[in-house]
Order: structure tokens, then sequence, then C-alpha cells
């Protein structure tokens, strides 16, 4: 079996909150959001401190993950969303990111994260635009 999973992540112009608490009455589940200015040594615009960095719905049946754009650009409705693989395997993981970003664009490169994981996220060559989270066992 795998130690990882693919997430389809949403992103919004700045009602990501408002479209999650949404999903929560609908599905249910335990909705937890981390926003731009949590993390005390980000250099965040003072309009971006209170807008959704990731917000993670969890309920029995389904996992939704999404955010506002906030300073890295607007979302276009359509193509608001990226692909979110993660897990402990850090081994598969990172073969998966070095094979994904031939040809692609690397938005944010793999490395330390504020939350303490591996982050990363790029563009591969089709333009599908997908985000890397590489979890402590």
């Amino acid at each position: 079996m795998t130690n990882y999973t693919l997430n389809a992540y949403l992103h919004f112009n700045g009602n990501a909150e408002e479209v999650l608490n949404f999903y929560q009455s609908v599905f249910g589940g335990k909705l937890i959001i981390s926003r731009y200015g949590d993390n005390p040594g980000a250099n965040v615009a003072e309009g971006f401190k209170n807008q959704v960095m990731h917000g993670d719905l969890v309920s029995e049946s389904i996992r939704l993950m999404a955010s506002d754009s906030g300073p890295m650009g607007e979302g276009i409705v359509g193509t608001n969303f990226s692909l979110s693989l993660s897990g402990p395997d850090r081994a598969n993981l990172k073969s998966f990111y070095e094979r994904l970003i031939e040809g692609g664009t690397v938005a944010v490169p793999l490395a330390a994260s504020p939350w303490g994981d591996e982050f990363g996220m790029f563009s591969d060559k089709f333009g599908v635009s997908w985000m890397l989270n590489i979890t402590k066992a």
C-alpha cells in the first residue's frame, strides 16, 4: 500500500473561508484554517494577513483543501485549482517532484516550510499546477 495521497486543491480571490464554511455546512466535518499572517516571520502585505493560506475540511468521506490566492496572484474560476500530493514517503515524493518539474515552472522550490514539512509549488510541462508536501513520518 502506498503512503501518499493526491487531492484537488481550490484557490479563491479572498472568499475561501466563506466557501469552506459553506462546504462544512453541507458535508459536516472539522475545518482548520491557517492565515497568511499566522506566521510571525512572514513578510505579508497587511491586506493579505487575514486571508486563508490553507483551509482543510475533513469528514468521514471527504477532504477538501482550499486557500485564497493572496499575495501569489489572482485565482481565475475554472483554473483555480492545484493537485496536492502529500505524505511521509520522502524518497517517492521527491522522485515525483523531480520528474514533474522537468519542462515545467517552479513557483516555490521544494524546501522546509513554516509548518515543519517540506513544501513546493510548481506547474508541470502541461501547465497543471501542483503542490507537493512531504510530511514528517
